[in-house]
């Protein structure tokens, strides 16, 4: 194998039809199949154990569950108590690995205040569950719990009606951009020579007699196809994964069941805390999460059989966390208040219970069939620890000895120097003439990579200005989103690369045409590809703002699935499954 190249991390139109070469014509030790957070963590693993490495994903990198959960990277204290103490003490290991060595730049502490709502029992109750949490791992780098009085609770979080609480416990968590982490987890396993593609397909499966070989995929982008031959294929396709199975003409050793989690968000300004809130519902818990200039309230658990790609968030699962949140604030929230609405699926192993909420998060890994092993449930926090798993279960394929994995010791981009450059703001600031807020917000985002986004503008300073729309943002940031971070359609840039699409009440439809004209000669589109991607970006935005005006999931779901999709040669799973039978 050849030893990476120092530019190996950028993905960007070159390295794409490089990358297509390469999956097509090259023998691979491992393919993993999705691009979420586990199949870039799997990818990650297997290229730092020296195996040659292949991902490919349909859509964008985190395009699913992977960049539409709560935002933490948390280690589950609410699974205290359904007993899941390895499950905690494992995401509460994680938790600490990334935010002290992995990812500083990307996963960050994060107060939270839990009140209390009921005399004489629930505060030794809670304090004894976070103090196990505290003991567990929780407190390691963060302080461990305090006990508030009623006041001082409401010194923290002044939002909050005086008789709605008690008193209160404050503890610390985590927030992470989840997009963004995952994108940057896959861009460190290509730093390590995996072969990255996304917009790339798998309609079908490759046999040598009883063994899987391979795949056959699909260019999403252009309707090219062609074969990638690996020792091991590892499904790591989240809630997608019962239908790669079926693809594969095997019987599955486990289904996964897909759970829809609604999340709201709101200015800053709507509620005035220093703290974050976590609040007891009778089905589970409602997280108010500080989230830059906003905040993030959810989530819902309900079962969803609909649509995979696309869950749609209805009128009644906004009207439920507004109902919760507003039971406890001074001053309600109301629907014109909400800039954002985000529904995702969470991928949970099906058959341990009726109630979603009480499913295991705990995760599974199958040999479906020689050459495939599959992997699915578990939560965001332990996808090192699930694609280490995955690669464990591969490697009994692949033909040569392979070392133990050791992502534990791997920082992800932009990790190094992070801490150094924070302290260097200032100055990086009147070096590259950016306010240094500016700078830091970069540096929360990109990391010591900072210098790379910003070399981007050298020979254009216009692209240091902000987004006119979208001012939290610089033109230079959605450059780089299709120069190096693997982007190819309006969608993956205000929806994923940047938050623009959840954080401004407009959701990205007013600087479309913006950022389609920062990006179309990046990616070489002529005027009416341009023309295209603004009005497909417009479709679907129109599309989820009316399914949120649905009462019910199928009538949403109907509304959400009839905006056409970016990626032109996208097919449904059933038509793949009947594609691969012809």
């Amino acid at each position: 194998m050849v030893a990476h190249r120092s530019d190996n991390h950028v993905l960007g139109p070159r390295q794409r039809a490089e990358a297509w070469n390469a999956l097509t014509t090259e023998m691979f030790d491992v393919l993993v199949i999705g691009g979420g957070i586990v199949g870039c963590g799997a990818a990650l693993d297997a290229a730092t154990r020296g195996l040659r490495v292949g991902l490919v994903e349909a859509r964008d990198l985190a395009s699913g569950t992977s960049s539409r959960s709560s935002k933490m990277f948390h280690g589950g204290l609410r699974y205290l108590e359904q007993l899941e103490f390895g499950l905690v003490r494992e995401a509460l290991h994680e938790r600490e690995l990334s935010m002290s060595r992995l990812a500083p730049h990307l996963v960050k502490p994060l107060e939270f205040l839990f009140p209390l709502t009921k005399r004489y029992w629930e505060r030794p109750y809670v304090s004894a569950g976070i103090f196990l949490y505290d003991r567990m791992g929780g407190a390691k780098s963060v302080p461990a719990q305090k006990q508030l009085t009623r006041a001082g609770a409401l010194r923290l979080a002044p939002a909050l009606k005086r008789r709605s609480l008690i008193g209160g416990i404050r503890y610390f968590d985590t927030v992470v951009d989840d997009a963004r982490h995952t994108m940057t987890v896959a861009r460190t396993a290509a730093n390590y020579g995996a072969i990255v593609r996304s917009s790339t397909q798998v309609v079908g499966f490759l046999k040598e007699a009883d063994r899987v070989a391979g795949v056959r995929v699909q260019d999403c982008e252009t309707g090219e196809i062609g074969q990638v031959r690996a020792h091991a294929v590892v499904n790591c396709a989240g809630v997608w994964t019962d239908e790669l199975q079926e693809l594969s003409g095997q019987r599955g050793r486990f289904r996964v069941r897909a759970s829809k989690g609604v999340h709201i968000v709101v200015p800053r300004d709507r509620i005035i805390s220093e703290s974050a809130i976590i609040l007891r519902t009778e089905k589970s818990v409602l997280f108010v999460i500080p989230w830059g200039r906003h905040w993030i309230i959810g989530t819902t658990d309900t079962d969803w059989h609909l649509d995979l790609a696309h869950p749609a968030a209805t009128h009644a699962d906004i009207e439920y966390i507004l109902a919760h949140v507003n039971k406890v604030l001074v001053t309600p929230l109301r629907p014109e208040d909400i800039t954002g609405v985000y529904a995702g699926l969470r991928p949970l192993l099906a058959g341990e219970s009726d109630s979603t909420s009480k499913l295991s998060r705990e995760h599974a890994v199958a040999e479906v069939a020689p050459g495939l092993i599959a992997i699915a449930g578990g939560k965001y926090t332990t996808y090192r620890v699930m694609a280490a798993d995955a690669i464990e279960a591969a490697v009994q394929y692949v033909p040569v000895r392979v070392a133990p994995s050791i992502t534990e010791q791997v920082p992800l981009l932009g990790a190094d120097g992070y801490h150094a450059l924070v302290n260097q703001a200032d100055h990086l600031g009147a070096q590259y003439g950016v306010h240094p807020y500016r700078v830091r917000h970069l540096l929360d985002r990109y990391g010591s990579l900072i210098g790379d986004v910003l070399a981007l503008a050298e020979n254009d300073a216009t692209l240091l200005e902000p987004i006119t729309e979208a001012p939290d943002y610089l033109k230079v940031e959605i450059v780089y989103a299709v120069a190096a971070e693997g982007a190819l359609h309006l969608e993956d840039i205000l929806a994923r690369r940047t938050r623009i699409a959840i954080e401004y009440s407009h959701r990205g439809v007013d600087c479309a045409e913006e950022v389609a004209s920062l990006v179309a000669p990046v990616l070489g589109w002529n005027e009416e590809e341009r023309r295209r991607e603004v009005e497909l970006f417009d479709a679907r935005v129109k599309a989820e703002i009316d399914s949120q005006q649905q009462p019910d999931d199928a009538s949403a779901d109907a509304l959400r699935a009839a905006a056409p999709e970016s990626r032109e040669y996208l097919l449904e799973p059933v038509t793949a499954v009947v594609e691969a039978r012809r």
